[in-house]
Formats: structure tokens, C-alpha cells, sequence
């Protein structure tokens, strides 16, 4: 039986031509703005107007463009090579280039019997999974004969996603000269959603204890740690506590601090140009004695080891027909 992953992504601008475009889908997103169409293009394009200049110099400091479609394709090699050749691996951005037009196009050269939807998104959110769901199901109903789909909705205590997270944090840990706080930092979400029930926050600190608790099993000492959250857009509250507090309050305790990213799996500007230039330059203003960064799993092979599990795994379960809205609840 042939069967197409489809690893779904935000995306990112591949060029700064392609910032303003990018911007323009994103906020355009009734996901990201549940307003009424002609308010939504309205507030969307005040954002992008505002967003546009520091954007294109944030992508210019990256070379030109975003390096996720990459790192991506990437992931999507490493996952090929454990599945073998009944499976197909296809990139879906949601935001920019391969589209899910573009991924369906060449899902459908495969001739697959069954696809499944791998978003690479561990906690599930209406904003990032939920959007490229129903993307996809957009694009399914432009086409005839369409083959039965796997979702994945989520997976925030993969085994893999912990052990790479484990690893990669013990690694940069053995570079401190005493033990620093470690901030686990998410992306942010408006108040409102979480509000809303959107389980992103509960997801986030599920990953958060199942990594903390591996970690206290390798390590002497007791560990000091928090989540919180970056990349903040807009006046209204967002999920706390943010990163920039938690740094400011350890600069205040002269504690070291390790940033761990817990909802990113690959490198791109919020790793590459805030954590690791933005707020770097921000603790060493603040005079934070040491302060490191662990990156993404990437391709480490327990992340990609537990993504091919998922597949597997995922296949042998009936093919889902529910909503997104009650697919991550399952």
C-alpha cells in the first residue's frame, strides 16, 4: 500500500520579495484574525504595514529568507529514510512556498492509497494546526477521488521529542560553569484562545514536566526551571509568563540561564534571530553571568525515530473523517 506524509509548517519567505507576501497570508489567516473578512484584510493589512520593515531586516539578518523550508525538507529526508519506499514524504507551508496546492500536486503523482497529515506542530492549536488542517481539506474538495486521511494532531509527550529535547539540553548544560536556570520558552498565543479552549498552553506544560522529569533523573542537583513564552504580536495579553520576565528577574537572582524552545522542532527566526541575537543581547545588557541556547531536535534521530513511530502507528487506526475540532481531543 502506497501512503503520502504530508508534514505541514507555518513557512517562512524564501527571499525578501516574499516577506510582504508572507506577512499578507498569515494575517490574512482567519485563524490567526477570527474577525469578518473586510476587518480582518483591514487589522491585516495595519499589521503588515507596521511588521513590514523590521521583518524584512529580521529575514535579511537570516540571508535573505528563512531557512525552515530547509531545515524542513530536511526532516522530511530523514523521515523518507525510516519509512522506506511505500511512503512518500511531502512539505505543506501553510503561509508560504511549497503551498498545499503544491504539496497535493505532488502527493497525486505517488498515486497513494492513503495519506496522512504529520503536522510538525507538537501542541496542538487552532492557529497552527487546526489552520493547516483545514487548508488541506480546502484543497480536497477541489479534486475528486480523494484517498482516506490520517490525522496527527499532536503529539506533546512523544517519546522521541523528549529524549532529543533531554540530550540536546544535557549537552549545552555540560558548556555552563554552574547549573542555570533553565527557561523553557513557547511561542506565545493571545489569552482569548486559551480562554476559547484551545489546549496549547496544557499541551505546552505537558511537554514541559515530561522533559523536566527526565532531566531530574540524569542530573545531581535539582532543577530550576520555567516556561514561558516569546514572539508576543499585538496590545492584547498573551499567555505569561514571558520570556523577557523570566530574564530580567534572573539577571536581578546574577543566575545563568539555558533557553530550552519547546514548541519549535527546527530552526528559524524566532530561534535563530530572538533567542539567540535578540534576547542574548538582552541579558548580557542586563549582565546575566552566562547564557546559552539548546537547538531545536531538528533532525535528531530519537525526534525523527518518534515521528516515523507516529506514522506507523497512526496507519494502523481507522482513517479519521472528524473536524479538527474533535480530532485532538480523540
Amino acid at each position: 500500500m502506497r501512503r503520502v506524509v504530508v508534514l505541514l509548517n507555518l513557512g517562512g519567505p524564501s527571499s525578501l520579495k516574499e516577506v510582504k507576501p508572507f506577512l499578507k497570508s498569515l494575517f490574512n489567516d482567519p485563524a490567526i484574525l477570527p474577525y469578518s473578512q473586510w476587518v480582518r484584510r483591514f487589522i491585516a493589512w495595519l499589521i503588515v504595514r507596521k511588521r513590514l520593515p523590521k521583518a524584512t531586516e529580521i529575514f535579511r539578518t537570516l540571508g535573505g529568507g528563512s531557512p525552515l523550508l530547509k531545515n524542513t525538507e530536511a526532516q522530511g529526508e530523514a523521515l523518507q529514510a525510516l519509512l522506506g519506499p511505500d511512503y512518500r514524504v511531502v512539505v505543506a507551508m501553510r503561509h508560504a512556498q511549497p503551498d498545499t496546492s503544491a504539496a497535493f500536486l505532488q502527493m497525486e503523482e505517488f498515486r497513494p492509497h492513503e495519506v496522512i497529515l504529520l503536522p510538525l506542530y507538537p501542541q496542538f492549536s487552532v492557529t497552527t494546526t487546526a489552520s493547516s488542517f483545514e487548508a488541506w481539506e480546502e484543497e480536497v474538495k477541489k479534486h475528486t477521488g480523494c484517498k482516506p486521511i490520517h490525522r496527527i494532531c499532536c503529539y506533546p509527550e512523544m517519546t522521541g521529542l523528549i529524549d532529543g529535547i533531554v540530550d540536546l539540553t544535557l549537552q549545552q548544560m555540560k558548556t555552563f560553569q554552574t547549573q542555570p536556570r533553565l527557561l523553557f520558552s513557547a511561542h506565545g498565543l493571545p489569552q482569548r484562545l486559551i480562554k476559547g479552549g484551545d489546549p496549547y498552553q496544557a499541551q505546552v506544560i505537558k511537554t514541559y514536566k515530561q522533559v523536566l522529569k527526565k532531566l531530574q533523573e540524569k542530573l545531581e542537583k535539582p532543577v530550576d526551571s520555567v516556561v514561558c513564552y516569546q514572539s508576543r504580536v499585538g496590545p492584547e495579553k498573551w499567555t505569561e509568563p514571558s520570556l523577557d520576565t523570566e530574564i530580567e528577574k534572573a539577571s536581578l537572582e546574577k543566575m545563568g540561564v539555558l533557553i530550552i524552545p519547546i514548541s519549535f522542532v527546527s530552526e528559524h527566526s524566532e530561534t535563530l534571530v530572538e533567542l539567540d541575537l535578540a534576547y542574548r543581547d538582552m541579558a548580557q545588557a542586563l549582565g546575566i553571568p552566562e547564557y546559552g541556547r539548546v537547538p531545536t531536535v531538528d533532525c535528531h534521530p530519537a525526534f525523527i525515530q518518534g515521528l516515523a513511530d507516529l506514522v506507523i502507528s497512526r496507519t494502523k487506526t481507522p482513517a479519521c473523517g472528524l473536524g479538527w475540532t474533535k480530532c485532538w481531543r480523540r
